[in-house]
């Protein structure tokens, strides 16, 4: 099955460039659109898409409220990539600590959202970039830092916490600490319900945000599984 989305922004134009370079694949679908926020959970409900790809400034409800929306309401939602013409905006950082999945800059080349959509969709998540994490570890507190020591990730988990802050993929982790990929996929998805996070974008953030990783201490590398 094609993998579907809906696309959500303000700007016609915007949407018919996304139509044209996601609909160019044979493995995607775009099954609705929307102008604004306020109109997101209603169709979510009705299409059911796989993603979706939502501006993250609009006149009506932005993306940050729509995304907790159909996170709130929706059961089994979407996975959802905010697309932003800045990447050092607060608005998109608070959007990935509501749950969105990971982001895209509108001036993005074809394979770079082509290859988001198909991650995401996958149920990967795309590496936090330098900006976000120096914002994320700008915002270090003790409330986050008494929510992480009250999360007790063994210290397993926490070496795959550093591991995912440095945006590696579970092949990856598990070839770093001579681990199975199950084994792996098993402690992610323990710091994930530990932390009280959705994905590991949620989980990254409040690693920096609680000071147990800072951009300095671990040095983000690009992952196989990041945008080309």
């Amino acid at each position: 099955m094609p993998v579907s989305v809906l696309l959500v922004d303000d700007e016609p134009l915007v949407r018919t460039g996304l139509r044209a370079i996601l609909e160019a694949q044979p493995d995607i679908e775009v099954t609705g659109e929307a102008a604004d926020g306020a109109a997101v959970v209603p169709l979510v409900r009705r299409l059911r898409p796989d993603v979706i790809a939502m501006d993250v400034r609009m006149p009506l409800l932005d993306g940050i409220e729509a995304t907790r929306a159909v996170l709130r309401s929706v059961p089994e939602p979407p996975r959802i990539l905010v697309v932003t013409t800045f990447e050092e905006d607060d608005y998109v950082y608070e959007a990935l600590r509501a749950g969105a999945d990971g982001f895209l800059l509108k001036r993005a080349r074809p394979a770079e959202i082509v290859h988001a959509v198909r991650l995401v969709a996958e149920g990967g998540s795309l590496l936090l970039p330098a900006t976000l994490r120096t914002m994320a570890a700008g915002r270090r507190n003790d409330r986050a830092r008494a929510d992480f020591e009250r999360a007790a990730l063994t210290e397993r988990e926490r070496q795959v916490l550093r591991l995912m802050s440095r945006g590696l993929s579970n092949a990856e982790i598990a070839a770093a600490l001579v681990l199975g990929a199950e084994t792996v996929k098993t402690h992610v998805s323990s710091v994930l319900g530990k932390l009280g996070a959705r994905d590991r974008t949620q989980a990254v953030i409040a690693a920096y945000e609680s000071g147990f990783v800072t951009p300095g201490q671990d040095v983000a590398r690009r992952s196989a599984r990041a945008l080309p």
